[in-house]
């Protein structure tokens, strides 16, 4: 245990030397820093290429060892619900925070343009629900189509419950040595963190430009605060409420999750750390990581609800279009609704903004005024995500012990 300590501590005092290096030099070395960009894409490469089967096994490994769909019903119900809570949490938040600061002065659109708005499907609920059922679960597989992968695991596992012991039995051994052998390669890839952050951090800053960054300092302003409020103050109330235990010390023992996900920007990616820490640091039961968390890094999207409901309500002011109180609740509700369904679409939250600019009748073409800061705060959203499947695996692990 000490030695595990070790590691993560001396990884994160890395990790914060690489940010804090990245900046300074896609600031002062930016051509540099754009031409080293493939050091960064190769790490999140590497993290990725364990999601698949780290996912397919874990849950698989998850439903069969909870041994009874009665179970299985008792902590998918408290997993959803509580998803689903901290979600409308952190909409509540941000709806708050631009009613308190409102900022946003109007102005006319003309001169903008955002093409990439143009060419993203329309949302359909009919399609949503068919992109979850894989025709091919092998297509999705290669594909990596997560929802679809889930869905299938779920299914494989369920059906393994009906089976006699001595046909399970195997299954369930080969699925456990697929997770602890990815869990083992996600140890060596966690050594090359400090590396690819430097590498992804000063790439970013290259391409986006530090004036850009600067133009738009109050939407990200409160963006930030948004996230760091529901990371430090609501949902360690919430874990407060459902458990004995101290919220901080567990947030300060698995930070290296949330770390790696700002760094990265993918929920997915992080997925092996997350699973790692929260065993090793967090004390949260395998079992329940397993579950909680591949599900998490698929429909739990606190963080990239929070900053759809404050750009949302930042582009209104733009427009000069005041929204109700219920028009905002009703915004609310729709964040809400369509973040457990698109988050397995690509570009989850282009494809939800054009969706809820739509149903509030403003313009597409707004969103080019925040696009240019959408990869920096993306990394902050992506880190609150990661940080609310930490609090609810943790909180569904107390309940059922």
């Amino acid at each position: 245990m000490i030695h595990t300590v070790k590691k993560y501590t001396n990884t994160n005092t890395l990790v914060l030397f690489g940010i804090v290096l990245g900046v300074l030099m896609g600031i002062f070395f930016p051509e540099l820093a754009l031409k080293q960009k493939v050091v960064g894409t190769a790490f999140v490469s590497f993290l990725k290429m364990l999601v698949v089967p780290l996912v397919f096994a874990s849950i698989y490994i998850a439903i069969v060892s909870l041994g009874s769909l009665e179970h299985l019903k008792k902590i998918g119900a408290k997993t959803i619900g509580l998803y689903i809570l901290t979600t409308a949490l952190s909409v509540l938040v941000a709806i708050i925070a631009m009613n308190i600061f409102g900022i946003g002065e109007a102005m006319s659109k003309a001169g903008l343009e955002y093409a990439k708005a143009n060419e993203l499907a329309p949302f359909s609920f009919e399609a949503m629900i068919l992109s979850f059922i894989p025709i091919n679960i092998f297509t999705a597989l290669s594909n990596g189509s997560m929802m679809q992968i889930i869905v299938f695991a779920i299914l494989f596992g369920v059906a393994s419950l009906y089976l006699k012991p001595l046909e399970r039995e195997p299954m369930l051994r080969f699925f456990t040595a697929v997770s602890e052998a990815m869990l083992k390669m996600a140890e060596w890839v966690i050594l090359l963190t400090p590396i690819g952050v430097f590498s992804l951090i000063s790439y970013i800053i290259a391409e986006q430009g530090i004036d850009v960054i600067l133009n738009l300092w109050k939407y990200m302003l409160v963006v930030i605060g948004v996230v760091l409020f529901h990371a430090l103050v609501t949902l360690p109330v919430l874990f407060s409420l459902f458990t004995r235990l101290n919220p901080y010390k567990y947030l300060s023992d698995v930070r290296e999750a949330p770390i790696m996900a700002f760094s990265t920007a993918s929920s997915a990616a992080t997925l092996p750390i997350s699973l790692r820490v929260s065993e090793e640091m967090g004390g949260v039961s395998k079992e329940t990581a397993s579950f909680v968390l591949p599900l998490g890094a698929t429909v739990s999207m606190d963080g990239t609800a929070a900053y759809l409901s404050v750009a949302v309500l930042y582009i209104a002011n733009l427009a000069g279009v005041e929204l109700s109180f219920g028009e905002q609740v009703l915004l609310g509700v729709t964040i809400v609704a369509l973040s457990v369904g698109v988050a397995a679409l690509p570009s989850a939250s282009l494809v939800m903004m054009v969706v809820i600019l739509n149903q509030v009748g403003l313009s597409v073409e707004y969103m080019a005024l925040i696009v240019s800061v959408d990869r920096i705060l993306d990394m902050c959203r992506t880190s609150l995500n990661v940080t609310s499947d930490l609090i609810v695996a943790k909180i569904v692990d107390y309940l059922e012990r």
